[in-house]
Order: C-alpha cells, then structure tokens, then sequence
C-alpha cells in the first residue's frame, strides 16, 4: 500500500453520466473514508466510464459494463485496504 491512494472516476460528459460518477464516487469515499487521500471526477468525451486506482484501470464500462458498486468497492479495496471487510457487500451472492 502507497501512501497516496488516489481514486480516479473518468466518465463521458456527452453521455450525462456525471450523476452515476458522482454517486459513485460518494459509496466509494463513505467506504474508505479513512483510506482515500483523494477521490477525483474526470471529465472524458466518447462514452468513458473508467475508475481507476493510482495509474491502475480498475473497472472499464467498455470492457465490463456499467459496474455495481459492490464490484467496485471490491477493486477499491483489494488495492487501497487489502483487509478490510465490506459487511454485507462481502458475502457471496
């Protein structure tokens, strides 16, 4: 773990997909409040919807669809607090 754990939501402003990327990004900091430094909103052109943790593509809409925030919170966590537990989010579906 570094110790700048940045979070990256890049997302398509022709497509009007602030509004997921904003709730998004705000499951993701209510999550790791105390791991985040840093949550960013990116605005992208031609139907971006990216997150990304440091340099690392952790969810690509193009290549996996739009993502649950379960999925994502997973990602999130594996690389920013390998052993934190996610509740409910944690159990097998």
């Amino acid at each position: 773990m570094t110790d700048v754990q940045r979070v990256e939501i890049e997302y398509c402003t022709q497509c009007r997909w602030l509004p997921r990327a904003a709730w998004l990004a705000q499951e993701l900091l209510t999550t790791f409040e105390a791991e985040l430094t840093e949550l960013s909103l990116k605005p992208g052109k031609g139907g971006v919807f990216v997150v990304r943790v440091g340099d690392e593509v952790v969810w690509d809409r193009r290549e996996q669809g739009f993502p649950e925030p379960t999925a994502v919170k997973k990602a999130v966590r594996d690389r920013v607090a390998p052993g934190k537990s996610l509740g409910h989010s944690d159990r097998p579906a």
